[in-house]
């Protein structure tokens, strides 16, 4: 199996287990359509790439450094996600079909805001750690020399784990964006309560492994 191809198949395997990034991506689908959804799982994406690239380089000072302070990271998350939540239970969405189109600094937020809930989400910094170590992807990180890192081998696989993890966002949004114009207000303002509680209830169990875990 090629390099870009094994990298695929670790985005995507990392990006597709529902998580409060999940969510997230199907509430800015429901509210602002697949172009809102998506832009939120590309943030995502972007950041899987970080994992991928600080793995496959061996970057031991930025790895030792983000596993370290996963604790401290999953603190922040938490805290966002529990304001998220609320937020969620209080909000009262309009209909999708007389909802106005996303704006540039709404789709910007989204992207930004998922970009560092990923990289502060410490099941995928372990997630990284065990998928390259048991597929080995490691030892292909030098060429034969032994010695000098092989930059266009790894941008294969580099490249092959954003593409695998923002086909997975592609598809999500995609498909949640062909149910959204068959809701109406109430079954949306179901569904956006639905999310808040998930949402909330990542945040609380976080910030109860962060106490006591």
């Amino acid at each position: 199996m090629s390099l870009l191809l094994k990298g695929i198949v670790i985005g995507f395997a990392v990006a597709a287990p529902v998580g409060p990034i999940g969510l997230l991506c199907i509430r800015r689908t429901l509210w602002g359509g697949r172009l809102a959804g998506f832009t939120a799982g590309l943030g995502a994406a972007l950041a899987d790439t970080v994992f991928g690239f600080v793995a496959a380089f061996g970057l031991t000072l930025v790895w030792d450094f983000l596993t370290a302070n996963t604790r401290w990271f999953a603190l922040g998350a938490a805290v966002v996600l529990i304001y998220i939540g609320v937020t969620e239970w209080r909000s009262r969405p309009s209909d999708p079909v007389l909802a106005a189109p996303p704006t540039a600094a709404g789709l910007l937020g989204g992207l930004v805001s998922t970009f560092f809930l990923t990289l502060a989400n410490p099941i995928t910094i372990l997630s990284f750690a065990a998928i390259f170590a048991g597929l080995g992807i490691e030892g292909h990180r030098v060429t034969a020399d032994g010695n000098t890192p092989d930059y266009a081998v790894m941008a294969q696989l580099i490249s092959g784990v954003f593409l695998g993890s923002a086909g997975w966002w592609l598809m999500l949004a995609g498909g949640v964006d062909v149910i959204r114009h068959r809701l109406n207000g109430t079954t949306l303002k179901m569904l956006n309560r639905v999310s808040g509680t998930g949402l909330l209830g990542f945040g609380l169990f976080m910030l109860y492994r962060f106490f006591f875990g």
